[in-house]
């Protein structure tokens, strides 16, 4: 999950180390038997653990994936299908021009500490929102102009259209706080959500407890303890040991072992993850589009895919589930005698390049790159750094020629329009076509200026997506209703439940 603004190391590192898996069926879950048992606790692994818990200043997926729908809530939430639907407002309406939404506020909400909710909470935490830059998302309400409440009615007036922003009130941008309240949410919280923090063991876990007076259904367990276990074989070993129910972020290639007791079954969704190889266009031959397209259609993609266990290939900056999603493989089809062809127009044969990589990545990765490019006569140096190296280097320095990063946040093809961006893809096409999705007044519009934005980006080989992850899971076979699609960014957990041992 990588922004281009109010990013932090330990932000990008949360969202880039999240493990490599596939794509498959979204409704997938373990059959169940047994009564759920309103007093129980699940234990799910998770990959990473944040920093601290104050979801307004500290980026993070792992803040997302415990916080978000489950401890603070918007005024609208978003649907593992990405669907956008009504949460702290009833219903929401917007105007045909694009510039006035209008939300009517959900009565009988209570903040954790029992107050209230009221219509000037939801002001003042939008207000805050766009105005506070060390916010993570304060960029995404800019072009919010006025934010006024009559009643139970909030309104938002836009300077101009905006056709995401139902979309980032569905995230952090839309959080709804306490108006002035006086938590140190570094520590603690006051949400309004199905559960309450209980408590933090830093280095260890995550407790989350059924709120009481929650407003919609309660939360069908009493308890989730969110275990941190960076390592798939700790991991797996303590699920085997019966100490976790759900295992996130798992290895597609460790199924066998989880499923071998029938304890356990490996379930897998759509995610909006993206194997992405960054190529610097400021690097020698990297400024040649003939070299980067060369480079494309020396990778083959299906390798990926076959040798990790699972996922999908993916050609372009756009997934499946995100608007704008095309079919690009026509731009870029695997033919190494096409890349051989290229090279040498390009008189770029018998080149050497590095690849910058996050030691954290499976060894895999770098091994098929240098393979297939090796066939091609280009020799790829494998550079594998520490993360602050990357972050220094890669990120903020643009120092490098190749590298890979694993990017998990939906609907961010912000970064392509982005000439700043680490990616350092610069064209203004489709930096216009962008600004003209934004403005658009229909999502159909919307998706397809998108859609023919990203065509250009894969045409001009910005750079190479390698495969479409998806969320992986191991769940127990008393464990329902966890999510499965897209949790590597974020996973409501009102509904799960647990029959009784």
């Amino acid at each position: 999950m990588f922004r281009p603004t109010a990013w932090t190391a330990s932000a990008i590192l949360a969202a880039s180390v999240l493990v490599l898996s596939a794509c498959s069926d979204t409704s997938a879950q373990t059959t169940v038997t047994g009564d759920p048992d309103p007093d129980a606790s699940v234990a799910i692994r998770l990959v990473l653990e944040p920093t601290n818990l104050d979801i307004r200043q500290t980026a993070g997926a792992a803040l997302d994936q415990v916080l978000i729908d489950n401890v603070y809530q918007g005024l609208v939430s978003r649907t593992p299908e990405q669907d956008i639907v009504p949460s702290l407002a009833t219903d929401y309406d917007v105007s045909a021009d694009g510039l006035t939404y209008t939300f009517d506020i959900r009565e009988g909400v209570t903040f954790h500490d029992g107050q209230e909710l009221t219509a000037d909470d939801v002001v003042w935490s939008l207000t805050a929102h766009r105005d506070t830059p060390e916010w993570v998302d304060a960029a995404r309400l800019a072009n919010v102009a006025s934010i006024t409440a009559d009643g139970q009615t909030v309104t938002l007036t836009l300077s101009e259209p905006d056709s995401s922003l139902l979309w980032n009130l569905s995230g952090r941008a839309g959080l709804i706080f306490k108006q002035d309240d006086a938590v140190d949410y570094a520590t603690a919280e006051n949400g309004t959500g199905p559960f309450t923090v209980g408590s933090w063991i830093q280095g260890d876990s995550i407790s989350l407890e059924r709120y009481p007076d929650y407003w919609g259904t309660p939360a069908g367990v009493a308890e989730v303890i969110v275990d941190f276990i960076p390592d798939n074989q700790a991991a797996l070993n303590a699920a085997l040991a019966g100490e976790v129910d759900v295992l996130t972020g798992f290895d597609a290639s460790l199924g066998d072992a989880i499923e071998a007791d029938g304890d356990f079954a490996l379930v897998t969704g759509q995610s909006t993850d993206k194997g992405t190889l960054a190529m610097n266009s400021n690097a020698d031959y990297l400024d040649d589009q003939r070299v980067r397209q060369a480079i494309r259609q020396a990778i083959d993609h299906q390798a990926f895919v076959d040798a990790l266990g699972a996922g999908e290939t993916l050609y372009g900056p756009i997934p499946a589930l995100d608007p704008g999603y095309e079919d690009l493989s026509d731009v870029a089809p695997y033919d190494p005698d096409a890349a051989r062809a290229l090279l040498s127009e390009a008189g770029a044969e018998d080149i050497e390049l590095t690849l910058t990589i996050p030691s954290f990545y499976p060894t895999t990765i770098a091994q098929i790159l240098v393979s297939d490019l090796n066939e091609v006569g280009i020799t790829l140096v494998v550079d594998s750094v520490d993360f602050p190296t990357w972050i220094n280097d890669v990120y903020v320095n643009q120092d490098y020629e190749l590298s890979f990063v694993l990017h998990t946040e939906a609907r961010d093809f912000e970064n392509w329009a982005n000439p700043d961006y680490y990616f350092t893809y610069d064209n203004p096409e489709v930096q216009a076509l962008y600004a003209q999705s934004l403005a658009a007044t229909s999502e159909t519009e919307a998706a397809d200026l998108l859609a023919e934005a990203a065509r250009i980006v894969s045409e001009d080989a910005a750079a190479d997506w390698l495969y479409n992850g998806a969320s992986v899971l191991a769940v127990g076979t008393g464990v329902s209703g966890m999510p499965v699609t897209n949790v590597n960014s974020r996973m409501n957990l009102a509904d799960l439940t647990k029959t009784a041992d």
